[in-house]
């Protein structure tokens, strides 16, 4: 039994290719390697991206098993022979295309902003201990103007 985020029953209903437990366990460590994550931590990983992570592996196995020499091969984003040339993303010579995508689907690979309130919206109620260092940032500035 292949400790995987996708089974080899699963490879096959996505994609019709029939791996091997070798190959899915080779899958699950190139996900695993791409998506920053181990399968051991699974239980902190939420639902939905255990499901992009399935598929993924998935994606990434029925890929691999069409691949010639893909542990071997070289990092390179251009490739030119016979006067025909290739440009590649940067794991496109390693990371299957469909497996990518889905990676892009898992919470902490997606890009995201970041909201600062403008001085209009205001900084809102006051959370926490007043006096404590930790809370400056969210108090609303004011100059001093002197005391009694």
């Amino acid at each position: 039994m292949v400790n995987a985020w996708a089974t080899a029953q699963q490879v096959i209903d996505a994609t019709g290719v029939t791996v091997t437990g070798q190959q899915l366990a080779q899958a699950q460590s190139d996900i695993e390697i791409f998506s920053g994550r181990i399968y051991d931590d699974t239980d902190r990983i939420r639902t939905r991206d255990l499901y992009w992570l399935g598929r993924a592996v998935a994606r990434q196995a029925a890929w691999a098993a069409g691949q010639f020499g893909l542990e071997t091969r070289l990092d390179a984003t251009q490739i030119q022979q016979d006067q025909v040339s290739s440009s590649l993303t940067g794991d496109g010579l390693v990371l299957a295309p469909m497996a990518a995508r889905a990676l892009k689907r898992v919470s902490w690979m997606r890009s995201r902003t970041v909201h600062i309130r403008s001085a209009v919206e205001g900084a809102g109620p006051l959370v926490g201990n007043a006096v404590s260092d930790g809370i400056d940032d969210s108090l609303v500035w004011a100059p001093y103007h002197g005391g009694a």
